[in-house]
């Protein structure tokens, strides 16, 4: 559920596009650059949040995680210029930046060996199913009550969910205090830490607008030169929260004492062979390419709707929002079950199915891209779905697989902040200002479908490493436990 409320808050605002673009009088770069503000941030902040929930809580920053960003989706719905907007969609991504490494975390402890592609797939259709209705609903609110309500629609729900995730259960941890006691906690020491870390990017991104505010004053100047000036405010924000995260990191361990002490030197130890793990390398510079993949089409598929085949967002969810659905359930699932039992005979079926699913999906992706008779469009974007979300348990789990068990968060997160920063985080800015050059929308998203290609073949090198790769990490595994 939660994870499902995760996609909604991302992607409503893609399908919000169009009249954000029209009530803030923004170019395509700058919806871009929406679409990437929440990814810059998550990405950043992923690898520390992560060491903070293998070392200390995974619990803890999966229920913070949520209430930041929902209260952050919530906020822009009361914005008025663009600066505003982006910060916003920047706390949404601090918000999230823990949740996926801990959530991930959290599942394979309860699923080892044969079950665990599929567990994660099983989570991931949160994101299938995240990802279309952020989009179909937000269209729909946004038609009937105005964008603004999109945001404070979709955001309200997760402080209900924040509570429920403080109860979540991590095996290796102590079991979570009453829910009384956890909401006294957190009033009386959670919102000041928060604030502390929050308050470096809110007072960068203040600064960044105050004098982009000043430079609109003045006629000549480009309005582009304003938004890189906030730009640069929201980087050194982003910049000096990462530093402050990093020592609360390393921090806890030595609060936590002895298990804690003995945890880091794991991950040091670790860390190193880590480093040396060639399937990582793989799936690292692959999984950025899908990642800008994915993310893009996503990004923009509503707008192209709108501009190239005349439909609102709502039009268009109520004719092949259920393809989508239906597309991505199925290849969550199927993708994790098929991972799992490829991987039972080879220990290359997680790796093989990771990467073919965007070999195969590349075609169809063009021809969803490209057609112009609406009748093979459902089809098409079933398919595309289908082959697209093939890799979501499988990859993860090959990470999982080759990684030892003392630092799986942290290195989730050090995937996370690779492939969103190198892959998707470029996606949605990148193919803005293609448009905005070439004047065609359509033409810019071709760019995708052949970037995927391009990833899914870099993972399928894995195929030559693989094994040799989980061989060498069960083997650390078996003599941490024996040193312990």
């Amino acid at each position: 559920m939660v994870n499902l409320l995760n996609y909604l808050d991302r992607n409503v605002v893609y399908a919000v596009f169009e009249p954000i673009k029209r009530d803030l009088n923004l170019t395509d770069a700058q919806l871009g650059w929406l679409g990437s503000a929440y990814i810059i941030v998550l990405s950043l902040a992923a690898l520390p949040l992560g060491v903070i929930g293998d070392l200390r809580s995974r619990r803890s920053v999966i229920t913070w995680g949520v209430t930041v960003w929902s209260l952050a989706t919530t906020a822009g719905g009361f914005v008025g210029r663009f600066w505003q907007l982006f910060t916003c969609r920047a706390l949404v991504g601090f918000g999230e930046a823990g949740y996926g490494p801990a959530s991930q975390a959290v599942i394979a402890q309860y699923f080892k060996g044969k079950q665990r592609a599929f567990a994660i797939g099983v989570y991931s259709v949160g994101m299938a199913l995240g990802g279309v209705l952020g989009i179909w609903f937000g269209g729909v609110i946004a038609e009937n009550y105005g964008w603004r309500w999109a945001f404070i629609w979709m955001g309200f729900p997760g402080l209900v969910l924040a509570l429920l995730a403080s109860r979540l259960r991590e095996l290796d941890r102590r079991p979570p205090r009453p829910i009384l006691e956890i909401l006294r906690q957190w009033w009386r020491h959670g919102m000041l830490g928060v604030t502390h870390y929050v308050a470096p990017l809110a007072v960068c991104a203040g600064i960044g607008a105050a004098i982009a505010g000043v430079l609109a004053l003045f006629e000549g100047i480009p309005p582009l030169i304003g938004t890189a000036v906030f730009g640069v405010g929201v980087s050194v924000g982003i910049a000096w929260t990462v530093w402050r995260l990093v020592p609360l990191a390393v921090r806890r361990t030595t609060e936590a004492g002895a298990v804690a002490v003995g945890a880091f030197d794991d991950f040091q130890d670790a860390a190193v062979r880590v480093l040396r793990t060639p399937t990582l390398i793989w799936v690292f510079l692959g999984g950025a390419m899908i990642t800008f993949a994915v993310n893009g089409l996503v990004a923009w598929a509503a707008a192209f709707m709108q501009r190239t085949h005349g439909l609102s967002v709502a039009r268009v969810g109520a004719d092949f929002g259920l393809w989508a659905l239906g597309g991505g359930i199925l290849g969550a699932l199927v993708g994790g079950r098929m991972a799992d039992r490829l991987q039972q005979r080879w220990s290359g079926g997680r790796v093989l199915v990771s990467g073919a699913g965007f070999v195969l999906g590349a075609p169809v992706c063009a021809a969803l891209i490209l057609v112009r008779d609406l009748r093979w469009f459902g089809p098409l974007i079933m398919a595309t779905y289908f082959l697209y979300t093939w890799y979501n348990g499988p990859l993860v789990a090959v990470i999982l697989d080759v990684v030892p068990a003392t630092v799986q968060a942290s290195v989730l997160g050090a995937f996370v902040l690779f492939s969103h920063l190198a892959g998707d985080a470029l996606a949605p800015p990148l193919i803005g200002y293609l448009s905005d050059r070439t004047g065609s929308l359509q033409g810019a998203m071709l760019f995708l479908p052949a970037v995927g290609l391009l990833g899914g073949v870099i993972i399928l090198i894995g195929l030559t490493t693989v094994a040799r790769d989980i061989h060498r990490m069960s083997a650390l595994d078996l003599h941490v436990s024996r040193r312990r």
